[in-house]
């Protein structure tokens, strides 16, 4: 098993993939001795550096020091600082490289909607549209679960999903609240959905009925609990019978891979992030696209550094001027808020060997593979081309994979090397960085893509990777799921009255 890797040729540092002591002869450049012990997933020189020079990495520059070093020495975020400044200028420079269409054409068993989307899961989701309804909503959840154990025949899940807007919000936040919860009622992982609204919530009923436009109305009801004459939880269950009637007698049928929409995510990043996990994401995704499925990217402050890989992907010039308004658009509502563009990576990502927002975006981008960029979609636009879309959402990794999974992915991808045990409100697939998290979160980490850096060849664990993703898609529960950690977030940007 090797136990560093140099990523590019062009690099002048490499990487450990395990944790490497003083004195350790490096076989790469004429050979050097470390200097100091290194963590794993931690850079070390390759060459003697001076103070200002920049540091490669994956090919491209990702910082530049602040003081010299020595070949073999450990370089970190307390010695490295980046290069990125401003709002840039970009020219379209396309490098396009097409994925080849996939001979072996792969399907899952998936439900087929009325609407001609599929779903992965067949699930009953109770909606409030203000967060002055959770406690019933919740409270119908779980009497509504209670009623029919044992007789749920193809629903997989009842679940709440409680939130604190719907009212007090102006604007685009308003909007994002019900653009959000709009494509939650319509997704085709839900069966069935009961809408529980209050009645003087700034997010009406009426109106909120409109923006969702036509829908079967024996699967998707809604009530006002002020409006109910009695007790609305007795009246809310009765509505959720209704639902279960139709919903309970669907069945899982083959459905061609193609129809697959996947969300691809990163959080709590580590130094091997961008050499195991999310390159087996970007073999995946190509895959995908192969099939004529469809990948989604996010978390635009993590593409800077790394932009212009994505904007010379672009399938034209449409593509490429979409992409630079998704970047600078970002960039400026950081600049809006008096707040630093470029603040970032974590103190987690740091203590993980990542050390400057470039280093970050280069590991982060990875995962959508080489395909060509077919759409760029605002914050809450739902997909409308296959291919390889990009989608304007923050980092935050609740907020992100919220996004992800309202653009009408069905699952999300998820790749850490610090560990997380959340899920969004689609099955949130987590895939380990490293063996010893996969070995130490066992409830948490779905798939190991750790052993990459133990020495297993890309494309043998992509195709466990690809035969474990169909079998999620066909209904394999993942970690989220069996845990019941099933969440979402709405991207705020406004004042709250």
């Amino acid at each position: 098993m090797a136990q560093y890797i140099q990523i590019n040729p062009a690099d002048n540092v490499a990487v450990a993939l395990a944790p490497l002591k003083a004195g350790t002869r490096i076989d790469l450049n004429g050979g050097i001795v470390l200097k100091n012990d290194i963590p794993a997933g931690h850079k070390f020189a390759l060459c003697n550096l001076a103070q200002g020079e920049n540091v490669v990495k994956y090919g491209f520059p990702i910082g530049h020091l602040t003081d010299g070093v020595a070949a073999g020495s450990h370089i970190d975020h307390n010695i490295l600082k980046t290069n990125l400044e401003g709002v840039s200028d970009y020219t379209y420079e396309p490098k396009l490289a097409e994925v080849a269409s996939t001979a072996v054409k792969r399907s899952f068993k998936g439900f087929k909607r009325a609407n001609g989307t599929v779903g992965t899961r067949n699930q009953i989701w109770i909606i409030p549209t203000v967060g002055c309804v959770n406690g019933i909503a919740q409270k119908l959840a779980e009497r509504f679960r209670a009623e029919i154990a044992g007789r749920e025949g193809y629903v997989d899940a009842v679940v709440a999903f409680p939130h604190n807007y719907g009212c007090s919000q102006l604007g685009e936040d308003h909007q994002n609240t019900r653009i959000v919860l709009r494509n939650m009622v319509r997704h085709p992982n839900a069966g069935g959905v009961l809408v529980v609204g209050l009645g003087c919530e700034n997010n009406q009923l009426s109106a909120f009925r409109e923006l969702v436009g036509e829908v079967d109305d024996k699967r998707v009801k809604m009530f006002e609990s002020q409006k109910v004459d009695g007790d609305e939880l007795e009246y809310g269950l009765g509505l959720l019978r209704e639902i279960f009637a139709v919903c309970s007698t669907d069945v899982r049928e083959d459905v061609p891979a193609a129809e697959l929409r996947v969300g691809l995510k990163c959080g709590g990043s580590d130094g091997l992030s961008g050499i195991t996990a999310n390159p087996l994401l970007g073999t995946f995704s190509d895959w995908i696209v192969a099939q004529g499925g469809t990948t989604v990217l996010t978390e635009v402050p993590e593409m800077f550094g790394a932009e212009t890989l994505l904007m010379n992907r672009c399938q034209n010039r449409a593509t490429f001027d979409k992409t630079v308004a998704l970047i600078n658009d970002f960039k400026n509502y950081f600049i809006a808020n008096n707040q630093p563009v470029y603040e970032n990576p974590s103190p987690g990502n740091k203590a993980g060997g990542i050390s400057t927002l470039e280093e970050k975006s280069l590991g982060c981008t990875q995962k959508c593979g080489t395909s060509t960029v077919r759409d760029v979609l605002r914050y809450g636009q739902i997909i409308e081309g296959k291919g390889l879309n990009l989608l304007s959402a923050p980092g935050n990794d609740l907020v992100a994979s919220t996004a992800l999974a309202a653009s009408g992915c069905q699952l999300v991808l998820f790749t850490t090397g610090r560990g997380t045990p959340f899920g969004t409100f689609v099955p949130t697939l987590k895939i380990a960085t490293n063996t010893p998290l996969y070995r130490g979160k066992p409830n948490w980490i779905d798939f190991n893509a750790g052993v990459i850096a133990d020495g297993e060849p890309m494309d043998k664990m992509a195709e466990r990777f690809i035969d474990f993703v169909i079998a999620v898609a066909s209904g394999q529960a993942v970690n989220n799921e069996k845990n019941g950690y099933r969440e979402f977030a709405i991207f705020k940007t406004g004042v709250t009255l």
